[in-house]
């Protein structure tokens, strides 16, 4: 037993998960040592100032003894956890992509840098992007504006552009949603999709900016179907996870999305031992209660074999940021964006 009452069996545990406010609990604090999960992630109800984000860090650290990632989603627009007036508002990246016009990679490429400024600035150091996920005309719109463009070269470049912004900020990019959410017409929050596309279609477009993005440390799964190749969920299916990992040759750590996303049906429990029966490395669970984050967190198990290699790799991606004129980023962002920039 860890001195806090929590069983501990040796080993990191094959979940992320989150805390129930500003700052740990007594009993979060036991539970976390003795679940030891891979990594954190933050939300809204965890954001108040730098100094609190930056205590809460220092706890979620503390209770796994060890420098854990924490990540957050801070994609931009209606995705973003940071927010006025403390950091900085952004739009939502379709708009700043077609904003920017030819000079997006840059744009793009600016803003994650900015963006890997602030959170490395609060002890976080993951960001769950680029979502690389190929807009098209029936895009569900609670992803349509999360996008980075129809065409998936495109998409690929500028995913590119983020991860680089991200990764030399010091912050480790988490690729999603593989296999590719963009011909979902429903909300994965609410129920799951399902896609009848034919596999040469998907190879052509969704596949594409994964495959080009394959060596990124970290991704996330899809929540839905692709009935051609599979009836179960993407993150539930042994065929898609064997896709994922031959087919578009991602052989970073794979996290679930959210599985109480309703998306996904069965237990807490079913669906977290499903997941990493599937092929999955780590389980994400988010805005649970604690007696549901410790049953996730005994059903993931601990991270082995190749999972435990996966994870070690991704942890050892983090680079320290390199020095930067954030000011003068700023400045040469809103330019390009507003058509004055040079060259």
């Amino acid at each position: 037993m860890h001195p806090g009452g929590d069983t501990v069996s040796g080993g990191i545990g094959a979940c992320i998960l989150d805390a129930e406010g500003l700052r740990l609990t007594a009993e979060e604090k036991r539970f976390f040592a003795g679940a030891n999960p891979f990594g954190f992630i933050l939300f809204a109800r965890n954001i108040d100032t730098p100094d609190q984000v930056h205590a809460l860090c220092d706890e979620l650290r503390e209770a796994v003894g060890r420098e854990a990632p924490i990540t957050i989603d801070q994609e931009g627009g209606r995705v973003q956890r940071l927010r006025a007036p403390l950091w900085r508002e952004w739009l939502p990246p379709l708009e700043h992509v077609e904003a920017a016009g030819d000079r997006a990679e840059e744009a793009m490429y600016l803003r994650y840098r900015m963006i890997a400024h602030e959170l490395r600035d609060l002890g976080i150091d993951s960001n769950c992007a680029p979502l690389v996920d190929v807009a098209g005309a029936a895009t569900h719109p609670f992803l349509k504006n999360r996008c980075y463009g129809t065409d998936p070269a495109q998409v690929a470049r500028m995913g590119r552009a983020v991860a680089d912004g991200m990764l030399e900020g010091g912050v480790l990019p988490v690729l999603k949603h593989i296999p590719g959410h963009g011909r979902a017409q429903a909300d994965s929050h609410l129920e799951l999709p399902v896609v009848d596309a034919p596999r040469d279609d998907l190879e052509a477009v969704d596949f594409l900016p994964f495959r080009a993005l394959n060596g990124l440390p970290m991704g996330m799964t899809a929540h839905l179907v692709y009935s051609q190749i599979d009836p179960r969920p993407a993150t539930l299916s042994p065929v898609m996870m064997q896709l994922i990992r031959d087919q578009i040759g991602f052989d970073g750590l794979i996290m679930t999305d959210d599985i109480s996303m309703k998306a996904l049906s069965g237990s807490l429990e079913e669906i977290a031992t499903g997941s990493i029966a599937a092929g999955c490395d780590v389980v994400l669970l988010c805005n649970a209660t604690l007696e549901d984050r410790r049953a996730v967190a005994e059903a993931s198990g601990r991270l082995e074999g190749a999972s435990e290699a996966r994870a070690a790799r991704a942890i050892a991606a983090r680079q320290t940021p390199t020095e930067v004129d954030i000011p003068a980023l700023e400045a040469k962002l809103d330019a390009l964006i507003s058509g004055r920039g040079d060259g």
